[in-house]
């Protein structure tokens, strides 16, 4: 609590928070996503750009490669990606979302949307834009985001 009796700033950005993931989980498992982990949000959208190597995706999350293979490992046998030959050079691996990880990524997006959209009406489009700019400068001077989505914010 601050001094004036309201919940600290923190609290309500975590509760915010909170309530949007219980939403979102909640929507994907009436989908059928009952598995998802808190990374795997990170590396659908990630691979929505489109196919990358396990160094690849290392890179744009910040992790080890050794991060990144275990994620992917994780997630491909829950059957959201899956690794392919590249093209060009069948000695290196891409990993790919496959039809589950794009549904997967779909119903995430549908939802986010759909949230936004509940904002915007309660709350109208100035304030939900003022919140979104606050969000992405906050977001935009952490150290943990990185530059791959950080291009993502605007």
């Amino acid at each position: 609590m601050t001094d004036s009796g309201k919940l600290d700033f923190g609290i309500l950005l975590l509760l915010a928070e909170q309530e949007f993931v219980r939403g979102l989980r909640a929507t994907t498992a009436e989908q059928g996503f009952t598995d998802q982990g808190r990374s795997d949000g990170f590396v659908l959208r990630t691979l929505a750009d489109g196919p990358t190597t396990i160094s690849g995706m290392a890179e744009r999350l910040e992790i080890t490669k050794q991060g990144a293979s275990q994620l992917a490992d994780d997630m491909e046998r829950r059957g959201y990606v899956e690794r392919r030959p590249d093209p060009s050079d069948a000695r290196v691996r891409l990993l790919h979302l496959t039809d589950r990880g794009q549904a997967a990524l779909k119903a995430a997006r549908k939802y986010h949307q759909a949230y936004e959209r509940r904002l915007r009406t309660r709350f109208g489009d100035q304030a939900v834009d003022g919140l979104r700019d606050v969000l992405a400068a906050m977001a935009g001077e952490s150290e943990v985001i990185t530059p791959h989505f950080k291009a993502l914010m605007y």
